[in-house]
């Protein structure tokens, strides 16, 4: 950070955090792809300490918070949420407009893991885990039974139904020029399902495995409140199981835990049973969410302050997303396209070898000499590679492959069209209710397309071989 940044940090920090007597180092971390988190390495009366700081992407207020409660009202919840048994640091301080860094608060840092892999894997973890899925139904009624009105709370938080925060996403992915298919199928499906009304609550929205701190002892801390609004509280308990949270592992709730352990754990605090299909429709809803919201953060990458690396890449795993709304709503068979051969008359060098030296060289020789944050960024850029080496290898006959389904799946379609303008077409139809979902080879092509897309994307990802399972 700049000279500047530093100052002003440490200024605030003088001024705001008892017994600070000056700043070592701000060092930014590599998660908090929505916003920056911060680790402070400051002195004081007793000696050296962390702290932990959370900021507005570039330090600047974002002009539509898009409903979101902002920085300000994120640490109020924090403060009301650890008054009611909700795990959660101190916050020491709310950034102000005439502190000169931007939106943001200076908190507690805490000690534990956060990141979701490791909560799933990490062998220091291991006798915790079969607990957490329980643990973690007890804290999310906690948060539910929390009273909106005596903590103020009603007046500083969105309020939605359930149509209107399917609506709502689905109108903010139709702003973005791309047409996804697989995503109005799924807002359609969405309305066509809708669960059984509840008493709306205080939810989390972003209540996952990556944001919930763990040690070997349980749950030290619940994070990132910046998503919070007043809404069903099945969105906590589905966001949960949503299959993007899961890192590879096959148990549903964060990839540690069964629903059984999860529902169980949530009526012997709250006394209030769910039924599995809600949460198995708030799944389904997440994975759909979540589709519009990568596709969000390449948005951002085009027009956001922050043009992080990190963000396009994060843009082309709306696949995996929209392959979890096929396994979960449209299973079925589906063939997986072989890449096409290399070419070795190309020019020398080809494009393939070009993004292999460079892919290799972020891996073998940045990654080696870095760490922390530019490490992780090292590692994203050589993933975003080999995503444009696969797209080379199958990605015009995918192309091809969409055109002819297309072309038979819609009525009248242009002789001359691409296969950018009938997706089109196909969103179209989809958004304005002239195709039904249950039209002959609309699936199908749904299928088609999205498994061999997430293909290209992430290979990886355990929803493609549960497609093709």
């Amino acid at each position: 950070m700049s000279e500047d940044f530093d100052r002003a940090l440490e200024a605030v920090l003088l001024g705001s955090v008892p017994g600070v007597t000056g700043l070592i180092e701000a060092e930014r971390l590599s998660g908090g792809a929505s916003q920056e988190t911060y680790r402070l390495r400051v002195e004081t009366d007793d000696g050296p300490a962390v702290l932990a700081m959370r900021r507005a992407p570039g330090g600047e207020a974002p002009e539509d918070l898009m409903g979101r409660p902002g920085l300000e009202v994120e640490a109020e919840l924090m403060r009301i949420a650890g008054d009611h048994g909700v795990p959660e640091p101190v916050v020491h301080h709310v950034l102000q407009p005439a502190d000169g860094i931007g939106p943001g608060f200076i908190m507690e840092w805490l000690e534990g893991e956060a990141l979701g892999g490791r909560i799933v894997r990490s062998p220091d973890l291991a006798d915790v885990r079969p607990h957490l899925a329980g643990e973690y139904g007890r804290i999310l009624a906690r948060i539910h039974a929390i009273d909106l009105d005596a903590t103020g709370l009603r007046a500083k938080l969105t309020e939605k139904s359930t149509v209107e925060f399917i609506h709502e996403m689905w109108d903010r992915y139709k702003q973005y020029p791309t047409p996804q298919p697989m995503i109005d199928y799924a807002a359609r499906w969405l309305l066509d399902h809708l669960p059984p009304e509840r008493p709306l609550t205080l939810v989390h929205n972003d209540f996952r495995n990556g944001n919930v701190m763990v040690d070997p002892d349980g749950v030290v801390a619940v994070l990132d409140w910046e998503a919070a609004h007043i809404g069903d509280p099945g969105r906590d308990l589905g966001w949960l199981c949503t299959a993007s949270w899961r890192f590879g592992s096959d148990l549903p709730v964060g990839g540690f835990g069964t629903r059984d352990q999860l529902l169980a754990g949530y009526e012997a605090e709250s006394g209030v049973g769910v039924d599995p299909e809600e949460v198995r429709f708030w799944e389904v809803f997440g994975s759909f969410w979540w589709a519009v919201g990568c596709i969000g953060m390449a948005e951002h990458y085009r027009t956001g302050p922050d043009q992080s690396v990190e963000r396009p890449a994060i843009g082309r795993r709306s696949s995996e997303c929209q392959v979890d709304c096929v396994n979960l709503i449209i299973p079925g068979p589906v063939e997986l396209l072989s890449p096409t051969p290399v070419d070795d008359r190309s020019d020398m060098p080809r494009a393939d070898e070009l993004l292999v030296s460079v892919r290799d060289f972020l891996r073998d020789d940045v990654m080696t000499e870095t760490r922390g944050r530019t490490n992780f960024l090292a590692r994203v850029a050589a993933n975003s590679l080999d995503i444009l080496l696969r797209e080379g290898a199958v990605g015009p006959q995918l192309s091809a492959l969409e055109a002819t389904m297309l072309a038979s799946l819609l009525d009248d379609p242009p002789p001359s069209a691409s296969v950018w303008e009938l997706r089109w077409q196909l969103v179209d139809q989809l958004r304005d209710a002239t195709m039904p979902l249950d039209q002959s080879g609309l699936t199908d092509y749904l299928r088609t397309a999205v498994v061999n897309q997430v293909a290209i994307d992430q290979p990886r990802y355990p929803g493609l071989a549960t497609a093709l399972d």
